[in-house]
């Protein structure tokens, strides 16, 4: 058997589980690249044909809403039945499925169906945030704390680099359908919708085959009790845990909130954006195709750069850029400027989120991941929804989207003052304490 590259192991890829965890955000980055870009910009100009461009914005801002807010309803429970159960990647078969069938039927959506459009649209996300939840919550089970960082880091890396080379040749059938024997640019976007669920579920399967299931493991009294009593006395146990005993964990959850909140709404809202301020289509597609590919390294960078100073003081490198971007989307005009806004977000953009991650996963307890990561979920996603109502509200109200941008400098800034109050040793030391009860009891 041949030693394990050096090359692969500074990057946390050096052995078959953790590359074939990393690649199902290889997999699902194509719904995040392709889907996540390209739909906003086909629901206004398509699906939405017919209403006022500024109407079916704020229209699709308030359905991105209800999606992330639904996932944020059920994920706790969901990964407290998966703990319980032993069988999170069951979870995350089953929600597999309903995203890649979601998404697949995007290409049926005809002009003037925005109701239908959204809804699968609603459906999708919901598919695919959720079995992000059982995903991630899979990585305290493969990853050591030293290693943790930069598996996590490139996974995102892997993710820029898959959702971008989909994203890529999907933008080049949409910019010329007629080589492909199509007759629009938007009946190539709905082909493009198609390549997603294709992708998306090819690329599934290693981690189906190479990642085992975390060990079950049954708490005093749970032995002959049901399912669902289980799962919400564990919720409520969890609730409780998080403002006291993992309290670290807590305050990050609360930061990541704040901070995560407008991460997401600047992914979400991009294309839209530039559409709004005039950037031609093309140039703007472009410019997030960018994002994919020069994230990639700024990813593994990030990672190295947790390793030398602590992913906690990481994530604030991160969140310094993303008030600087704050300040550059309230006054951009020209496409260069968007341009040089992508570059940025690119820079900043998997590092804070990878690495608020495998913070998260090192500051609690292994048995209770997915319960856990439940929740991580929930702020994850709350987050994203206040965004997009934020947004949705204040572009109906002023017409405008500069101004929602700028707003979005509170949540970084707020967001970082609660991080700097989570004490990584002592949260660290906590979530090991309960891991070695749990083992010997």
């Amino acid at each position: 058997m041949s030693a394990p590259s050096p090359f692969l192991a500074r990057l946390g890829l050096d052995r078959p589980e953790l590359r074939a965890w990393a690649a199902y955000d290889w997999a699902n980055s194509a719904f995040m690249a392709t889907v996540l870009q390209v739909f906003p910009v086909f629901f206004v100009r398509t699906a939405a044909a017919g209403l006022p461009p500024e109407v079916a914005r704020a229209r699709f801002a308030f359905f991105t809403s209800a999606a992330v807010i639904t996932v944020g309803l059920i994920g706790p429970l969901l990964g407290a039945i998966a703990d319980h159960k032993g069988n999170k990647k069951g979870f995350l078969a089953a929600f597999l499925a309903v995203g890649v069938v979601s998404t697949g039927a995007m290409c049926l959506i005809d002009r003037g169906e925005w109701v239908f459009a959204a809804v699968l649209f609603v459906i999708g996300n919901i598919g695919v945030t959720s079995t992000l939840a059982f995903y991630n919550s899979l990585l305290p089970g493969i990853a050591t704390a030293q290693e943790i960082d930069r598996v996590s880091t490139a996974g995102f890396a892997l993710g820029y680099l898959g959702g971008g080379l989909l994203l890529g040749a999907n933008l080049f059938m949409i910019g010329s359908p007629e080589r492909f024997g199509l007759a629009d640019a938007a009946s190539a976007t709905r082909i493009s919708f198609l390549t997603v669920a294709v992708w998306w579920t090819i690329f599934a399967i290693p981690l189906f085959l190479k990642v085992k299931e975390p060990p079950r493991r049954i708490e005093a009294g749970e032995a002959d009790a049901s399912t669902l009593r289980v799962a919400f006395g564990r919720l409520a146990e969890t609730f409780r845990d998080l403002r006291t005993r993992y309290k670290d964990a807590g305050l990050l959850l609360l930061a990541f909130l704040l901070y995560n909140d407008a991460v997401n709404t600047i992914i979400r809202l991009a294309t839209n954006f530039a559409d709004e301020i005039g950037i031609p289509t093309p140039y703007a597609l472009g410019a997030i195709l960018m994002v994919q590919f020069v994230g990639v390294p700024f990813a593994f960078l990030f990672g190295a750069l947790a390793d030398r100073i602590g992913a906690k003081k990481a994530v604030f490198v991160g969140l310094f850029i993303y008030v600087l971007i704050t300040i550059v989307g309230f006054t951009l005009h020209t496409t260069w400027q968007f341009f040089l806004l992508a570059f940025m977000v690119a820079v900043a953009m998997g590092g804070i989120q990878a690495l608020s991650r495998s913070l998260f996963a090192s500051l609690i307890p292994k048995h209770k991941a997915g319960e856990m990561f439940g929740f991580f979920g929930v702020f994850d996603r709350f987050g994203g929804a206040l965004g997009s109502i934020v947004f949705g509200l204040v572009l109906s109200a002023t017409g405008s989207s500069r101004p929602a941008i700028l707003a979005l400098i509170v949540f970084f800034v707020v967001g970082g003052f609660v991080l700097a109050k989570v004490d990584v040793k002592r949260g660290v030391a906590m979530a090991n304490a309960s891991d070695e009860a749990t083992q010997a009891g």
